[in-house]
């Protein structure tokens, strides 16, 4: 299961959160503006990281598709949102958006955490109710979708 993990990370995030901006940086011809923005990314990556292994640790699964957690995963940041690896993607594409003072990064943000939304309402959120039933009604009463 850990090279499930490691794939799925790579794949998953590494393509939204990474690849794709760096194709456009390296692409645009950007250069860094405002280095703070590293701040966000750092932020992002460490959540992520956090998430990931509470997803493989706590879960028994990866952020797949493929290979879900068996067990709903509640504890770490888990407790603060629903869905605290979207939120930490999104963290790192804003960082990105600022790093480079890119309008069309922060674009980007915007319309990959547009497209979360959709997948966690109408995919996420009915199959973790009809696979984790009261437990995850319980959660979804205790805990917000975002932040």
């Amino acid at each position: 299961m850990f090279k499930k993990a490691v794939l799925a990370f790579l794949l998953l995030p590494g393509v939204v959160a990474f690849l794709a901006p760096a194709g456009w940086v390296v692409a645009r011809g950007l250069e860094v503006r405002w280095p703070v923005g590293f701040l966000l990314v750092a932020q992002g990556v460490c959540g992520l990281l956090w998430c990931v292994q509470d997803f493989y640790v706590a879960g028994k699964g990866t952020l797949a598709p493929w290979a879900p957690p068996r067990r709903l995963v509640t504890i770490g940041l888990y407790r603060m949102s629903r869905n605290p690896m979207y939120v930490t993607v999104t963290l790192i594409l804003l960082g990105w958006a600022i790093v480079f003072g890119s309008p069309e990064l922060l674009v980007y943000a915007l319309v990959v955490l547009a497209a979360f939304h959709l997948r966690i309402v109408f995919g996420e959120e009915p199959w973790l109710a009809k696979t984790h039933g009261d437990a995850w009604a319980r959660y979804a009463l205790r805990v917000r979708r975002w932040l």
